[in-house]
């Protein structure tokens, strides 16, 4: 996994006046915990944005001078109004220790069913597992090429050695489903099958749901 550095200075002090006066000058109050105690450190606003505004996840290298940390981003805070960062808690970790964090999924592929009429559906587009910081992925690969209309892709399908999946095996990551307005001219004898299953469970839901309007 990638790692960036964040420059900083150590906060003396952490009250009210003192957070406020670092917002007005473009700073960001941070703390950072996990380790033996507690670092109060501040850094300018625009130091976040590639660890921030980016759908990748990684780790930092939070540098303080006579001091670095090696730490995730834990929480972040933003204005309610302006979307200005009011404050960011990091845990630091160390090497060989076991971190959790949320890593993107990115699909591979395009889906048999989807070839053939169906929509390619999205339950989960962060995974969140845990392992050693040097094993995690940038991001997940989840083959999508084999999935027919009806069937899913669960968790199970991108385990790896490299970390530990912190979902059920039952936790769906995608999925091809049916759609309406598409004619099944052409799909595959099994996809039609589970289409036109898929359909008449539609239409009993329907049909149940106006006997009991009725």
């Amino acid at each position: 996994m990638k790692s960036i550095t964040i420059k900083g200075s150590k906060r003396e002090s952490v009250g009210k006046k003192s957070t406020k006066a670092l917002r007005n000058a473009g700073e960001v109050p941070c703390v950072i915990y996990g380790g033996e105690e507690i670092t109060h450190f501040s850094a300018p606003e625009v130091s976040f944005n590639k660890l921030i505004y980016t759908p990748d996840v990684h780790t930092v290298v939070v540098d303080l001078g006579d001091t670095k940390f090696t730490a995730v981003l834990q929480d972040i805070q933003f204005h309610p109004v302006t979307d200005d960062i009011l404050h960011i808690d990091f845990y630091e970790f160390h090497e060989g220790q076991e971190i959790t964090m949320e890593i993107p999924v990115h699909s591979e592929g395009i889906p048999k069913g989807v070839k053939n009429g169906g929509v390619l559906r999205f339950n989960l587009r962060r995974m969140v597992v845990r392992g050693l910081a040097k094993n995690l992925p940038d991001f997940i690969v989840a083959d999508v090429t084999p999935l027919k209309i009806g069937q899913k892709l669960y968790v199970t399908a991108v385990a790896s050695e490299d970390y530990k999946i912190q979902h059920p095996d039952n936790t769906v990551i995608c999925q091809v489903r049916t759609s309406r307005n598409v004619s099944l001219i052409g799909v595959d004898e099994d996809e039609e099958d589970e289409a036109e299953e898929g359909e008449e469970s539609t239409a009993e839901g329907e049909t149940a749901e106006e006997e009991s309007k009725e």
